[in-house]
């Protein structure tokens, strides 16, 4: 919609890791993070391959997230050291305004102008993120304790750190994401991170209007949701037993979740 009003478009191609523990970082990668990022290089070719490699309506940037500290770290190209902001902490807007030209002057300038206030607000961020953690006070919210799995889409309520695991319905072949999510939630019931005793399986689809496209996404939820089941049953069969199984549909206007 945004480019058919002309307006040019970031898309931010996100990966993770912890610079304190391997383990704090994606297990879904085998907690590689040479793989993640290889993986977000290839959905930025992609990108580019639909929009354009001038990157001058859609831009692909891919991005780090270190989770100890909640920083970024912006990547210009592959072979390029990365804008790390955990080391820019205490400089001003324009040190920053003038490195990020430097670093992506391919960027429209609207799009450098929109992307700014994201960095600086990390900056503050990362401060308030060092100080908790000399206090110890993150420990929880930087493991995995991940006991469930959402598939679909209208998830963006869900903000708490590390207790769902949430798949878009967008992968060819869906059941890989569904058998990596359920090793994960298997691995944190196996080492004691959450409880052994079952976990949530929520799928959701959203609709635009009451009829027949609420209709549709009730029949979307309830099909990814035994797919999702048959999988997981089939791939995990303990953990098919202790499977609590949601299906919810989304008023997209309102951004309200409710139940089927």
């Amino acid at each position: 919609a945004m480019m058919q009003q002309g307006r040019p478009v970031i898309v931010l191609i996100t990966y993770h890791y912890a610079q304190g523990d391997r383990l704090r970082g994606c297990a879904g990668f085998g907690f590689d993070k040479a793989a993640s990022i290889e993986n977000a290089w290839a959905i930025h070719a992609q990108i580019s391959s639909i929009f354009g490699s001038s990157h001058a309506s859609v831009y692909p940037l891919v991005c780090g997230f270190e989770t100890d500290e909640e920083a970024l770290t912006l990547h210009a190209h592959p072979d390029q050291p990365g804008f790390d902001l955990a080391q820019w902490v205490g400089s001003g807007e324009d040190e920053v305004a003038g490195h990020l030209f430097g670093y992506l002057p391919d960027m429209d300038a609207v799009m450098r102008a929109d992307l700014l206030p994201l960095l600086m607000g990390n900056l503050a961020h990362i401060e308030q993120i060092r100080a908790q953690n000399k206090q110890r006070a993150r420990l929880l919210d930087i493991e995995h304790h991940e006991w469930v799995i959402c598939l679909g889409r209208g998830f963006d309520w869900l903000h708490t750190p590390n207790v769902a695991l949430i798949i878009g319905p967008y992968s060819p072949n869906l059941a890989d994401p569904i058998r990596t999510a359920s090793d994960i939630i298997a691995a944190n019931m196996r080492q004691g991170r959450v409880a052994d005793d079952g976990f949530v399986l929520l799928a959701s689809s959203p609709y635009e209007a009451p009829g027949p496209d609420r209709a549709r996404a009730q029949l979307k939820s309830e099909f990814l949701a035994h797919f999702a089941a048959r999988v997981i049953a089939e791939h995990h069969p303990e953990l098919g037993q202790r499977m609590h199984v949601k299906t919810a549909v989304l008023d997209w206007a309102t951004r309200t979740l409710q139940m089927v």
